[in-house]
């Protein structure tokens, strides 16, 4: 399995009232774990365009587990999730690094549309086969 951890500081503006972060923020936090893993693995957004390509989220999952609050720092653990779809699939782990505690987890899918048509793609594009494989996936 394949993973990236990020590390973030949680922002006045990631807060609701009562300086919690806002449940919402969770989904930004998973993109940012994305394109961290994207980055680190040679499968990055812009790259996957240009083979002609993008990827919505068709799936998310979120459960919350503890509390993060407005000062604190969080870690974001990305974990790739192989499957033999033309898709692609992530968990992840939100830890706070003040406490120590998980405070949530989750997981997205994402597929493959053609950029110009916006066609959803059936078969495994060639480049992500390539990719999966240099992995071992």
């Amino acid at each position: 399995m394949i993973s990236c951890e990020i590390e973030i500081d949680i922002r006045f503006s990631e807060t609701d009232a009562m300086g919690v972060v806002w449940h919402g923020n969770y989904l930004k936090f998973f993109e940012d774990g994305r394109e961290a893993f994207g980055k680190a693995h040679g499968l990055e957004y812009l790259t996957i365009f240009d083979k002609g390509y993008v990827t919505p989220i068709v799936k998310s999952e979120i459960d919350h587990k503890a509390p993060v609050y407005y000062g604190q720092a969080i870690k974001v653990i990305t974990r790739y999730i192989p499957t033999k779809s033309a898709k692609i699939q992530f968990e992840y782990e939100v830890i706070n690094l003040s406490t120590g505690e998980l405070c949530a987890v989750g997981k997205t899918m994402q597929v493959f549309l053609d950029k110009d048509s916006r066609v959803l793609e059936l078969i495994t594009p060639d480049f992500y086969r390539e990719w999966k494989e240099s992995y071992n996936l």
